[in-house]
């Protein structure tokens, strides 16, 4: 079933909306609490709390594409969940992700303006529209999914080791551009 059907069911308040929306979905969404998240059961809840918020948010609106709002709620609400249930704690993968981005990108000190936050945000989809397929690619599925590297040198059919260096240097480039943009980092 095409997007724009699921869309057109959650505006006429079928529940096969969320049917067709896990099927053609749930994979992705899946991936992203586990990945996040790190515990099956945390993950599964994180789900279906997407697919109430999908519910809740469509109508009014109509987002294109389908997949990246629903990865987005995912990706928000396993945040959220992550930081409540770990407050003390560390979960290796997520953690180690987003310290890897950490030191190239600027550090706010403080809660950010809306705007700066944007400027950043465009920056970096800017940032990410000048790479090639393949460094974009592994880029997203190491920053926004939080795949291990060790799964993303699978998909990408390389090493771990090969992986790990193009990614350095992609957070490299990421560096300078955001320097060149004039973005403390």
């Amino acid at each position: 079933m095409t997007d724009e059907k699921i869309i057109d069911l959650l505006f006429e308040r079928s529940e096969q909306a969320v049917t067709e929306l896990d099927r053609k979905h749930g994979a992705a969404v899946s991936r992203v609490a586990r990945n996040i998240l790190g515990n099956v059961q945390d993950a599964e809840e994180c789900v279906n709390d997407t697919y109430l918020a999908v519910w809740n948010v469509i109508p009014p609106s109509r987002p294109s594409p389908l997949r990246t709002f629903v990865c987005k709620i995912a990706r928000n609400l396993a945040t959220a969940r992550y930081h409540a249930n770990t407050a003390a704690k560390r979960n290796s993968q997520y953690d180690a992700a987003l310290e890897e981005l950490e030191e190239y990108l600027p550090d706010s000190g403080s809660v950010e303006d809306e705007i700066e936050a944007r400027e950043l945000a465009k920056a970096i989809n800017d940032f990410l529209a000048e790479l090639g397929y393949s460094d974009r690619f592994i880029f997203t599925r190491r920053y926004w999914y939080s795949d291990s590297v060790q799964d993303i040198a699978k998909m990408a059919g390389t090493t771990a080791n090969s992986l790990a260096v193009r990614l350095f240097r992609i957070r490299g480039k990421l560096k300078n551009y955001l320097t060149k943009e004039g973005f403390p980092v």
